[in-house]
């Protein structure tokens, strides 16, 4: 068997991008991953498929499983040989006791690695343009557990020193306690307008700021109705917030848009509405399902010396044909004499990832804009392969045809429904707990009203904006009832993120 170990990692404050690089790789090899309640679901999915995946979180009044358990279940996989991964928010040394489970793990004889994390208490003062010391107001900090009951006989907290200190101090833990903290550092001597924060689900895409002073921030706190988890800030430097906000500023800040792109697609449009601000919602409503019989591929492959052109629709398209093309024993040699024409700049690029030169490229990302575009540049009696999916609309091959040009048309794949829907998830979006609704493909539409039902659809167009990327999907976006607010210019991802952030811009100057 053999030798089992435990990683102690800290998943950080929220954001998964604040996640370390070891901590991803050392997560890629788990075959336990025993995870608290703050930990992103974006790294959760580093996991190898098939790892078990434990819930042992926590949080005030609630605990699914006690820490005497925890430890015990660490042992045992630990034990049996497994590579464990305990998963923890934050840092696992800092309030996180990792310590002792580092303790309990020793004791039993297994071995375990530490893999730090980034603390709460720095990163989301940073989120929130608080600098935790300045060069101008003070040069130390102190971090401090703010869940210590009040009503203990004697505080492992030096009151006394803390209401003297000049530095910045950090409270982590400490919603509930809010009032006692700030009465007690008013009691031994800090002034009452010292600056306050309370920086709640700081780096996360709810992250909510409150600022105030040390005699007003609890009460304004308790107006907000803040609840935690949330970072404690005391200081001069909270002061700085004004000047150096950021996130806030980003451009899709606050809103939360639904992605329906596929599983394998949706995760490179919710990076950028992540970078641009906002929050993805991932709910793919579209399954690539490749053809089971592609006997039509292989044989124009065989002859591929006869074809003229080779027409791409899209990414998808490119993915299977170029996996067939390995099988079947050739490479790029076979496409010298070919030209290629692709629709939009994704397909483009992933065809120029596999050594391929573009030739054609219309300014138009759909099938109109390839047809005016080979217009100029194919000829009749000319032989053209286009591999695209089943049940394409037949404009473009139609169009060739009748213009003289041998079109074989091969389906490689069809869209369906993914069938792997989140039905949680399914109820909140039908519930309209979100701003935007982004479709890409006629295909995605008509896959999101079978899954949601049309009865739903209607109620829903009267909660949220509608954003298509194209005429083609608008189209059957209000087929189905939507109300199209945010058509693209650009038949691009990019372009329709740019079109939602250009209609974000109006809706915000009518909230003023």
């Amino acid at each position: 068997m053999k030798k089992g170990i435990i990683y102690l990692v800290g998943a950080g404050p929220g954001d998964p991008g604040l996640f370390t690089i070891k901590g991803k790789s050392v997560m890629e090899t788990a075959d336990v991953v025993v995870f608290d309640r703050l930990v992103s679901k974006r790294i959760l999915a580093y996991a190898p498929q098939g790892a078990e995946m434990i819930y042992v979180g926590k949080k005030a009044g609630e605990h699914v499983m006690s820490q005497d358990d925890i430890n015990a279940v660490l042992a045992q996989k630990a034990e049996a040989g497994k590579t464990v991964v305990r998963l923890k928010g934050g840092d696992p040394f800092l309030f996180g006791r990792g310590g002792e489970e580092a303790q309990y793990i020793r004791e039993r004889g297994l071995d375990f690695e530490i893999v730090p994390g980034i603390t709460s208490a720095a990163a989301a003062p940073a989120y929130a343009g608080i600098p935790l010391t300045h060069r101008d107001n003070n040069s130390s900090l102190t971090i401090i557990a703010g869940h210590e009951s009040p009503e203990k006989n004697q505080s492992s907290v030096n009151w006394e020193l803390l209401g003297k200190s000049k530095g910045t101090l950090v409270f982590l833990m400490g919603v509930k306690n809010l009032r006692f903290i700030c009465r007690r550092l008013m009691e031994c001597g800090k002034d009452a307008d010292t600056p306050a924060a309370l920086i709640r689900w700081g780096t996360w895409p709810e992250q909510l700021v409150l600022t105030g002073r040390l005699d007003t921030v609890a009460r304004l706190a308790e107006e907000r109705n803040i609840r935690p988890p949330a970072v404690i800030v005391i200081g001069k430097v909270v002061e700085m917030r004004e000047q150096l906000a950021w996130l806030e500023k980003k451009p899709l800040w606050g809103k939360k848009i639904v992605v329906t792109r596929t599983r394998a697609q949706a995760g490179v449009m919710a990076e950028k509405i992540q970078a641009l601000g906002g929050e993805a919602i991932e709910f793919p409503v579209i399954a690539v399902e490749r053809e089971t019989d592609l006997k039509n591929l292989h044989n124009a492959l065989k002859n591929i010396n006869h074809y003229d052109w080779l027409i791409f629709t899209s990414v998808n398209g490119v993915n299977i044909f170029w996996d067939e093309v390995i099988k079947y024993g050739l490479d790029i040699r076979a496409f010298y004499d070919i030209k290629i024409a692709a629709i939009g700049a994704a397909t483009r690029k992933a065809l120029e990832g596999r050594g391929l030169k573009v030739q054609s490229v219309p300014a138009e990302f759909r099938a109109e804009g390839m047809v005016e575009a080979l217009s100029k540049e194919i000829a009749g009696g000319q032989w053209a392969l286009l591999p695209r999916a089943r049940g394409a609309r037949t404009l473009l091959p139609d169009s060739l045809r009748g213009r003289g040009v041998r079109v074989n048309e091969i389906y490689l794949y069809q869209a369906v429904t993914d069938a792997g829907t989140n039905h949680t998830l399914r109820d909140d979006i039908i519930k309209g707990a979100f701003d935007y609704l982004t479709f890409t493909s006629s295909s995605a539409v008509d896959n999101f009203v079978k899954i949601i039902g049309q009865e739903n659809a209607v109620t829903l167009d009267k909660k949220v904006r509608v954003s298509c990327i194209g005429p083609v999907t608008a189209d059957t976006a209000e087929k189905y009832g939507f109300t199209v607010h945010v058509r693209a210019d650009v038949y691009t991802v990019d372009g329709l993120l740019e079109a939602v952030m250009d209609d974000v811009k109006v809706q915000r100057g009518n909230d003023f």
